[in-house]
């Protein structure tokens, strides 16, 4: 499956990008709005700070943004060009699909960015 140590691990899990030992958020379930961004302020096994500095987060809107595009493709392909929904229909499964997808989207956007920055370090969760 997902390999331990590999970004992509990470990404999905939602683990500590630096170990992969815990989760970054204190709530694993991102359906549980209310607590949808909040995260632990360090990874208990390595020590790594999520927060690298102040607003570190803000970037991940970027990486939301193309992560939304993207689903709003796909939704926009499957619904009108595969299933042949009129332009309408496509339209609302497009907003159906952000709206349900959401959750999801946010965390991996932070998943995301904050693997851009950090790599994994093998000997990081010996501490």
């Amino acid at each position: 499956m997902l390999k331990k140590g590999s970004k992509l691990n990470s990404i999905l899990t939602g683990t500590c990008p630096r170990c992969q030992e815990e989760s970054m958020y204190l709530d694993k379930n991102p359906y549980h709005i209310q607590n949808i961004y909040k995260m632990q302020e360090n990874c208990s096994h390595c020590g790594l700070h999520y927060q690298i500095e102040p607003s570190f987060f803000y970037g991940a809107m970027y990486v939301s943004y193309g992560l939304t595009v993207g689903i709003g493709v796909a939704a926009f392909i499957i619904s009108k060009v595969i299933m042949g929904l009129s332009l309408k229909q496509a339209i609302i499964a497009i907003i159906l699909a952000l709206i349900a997808l959401m959750p999801i989207t946010a965390r991996l956007a932070r998943n995301i960015y904050i693997n851009m920055f950090i790599s994994f370090d093998k000997n990081a969760a010996k501490k």
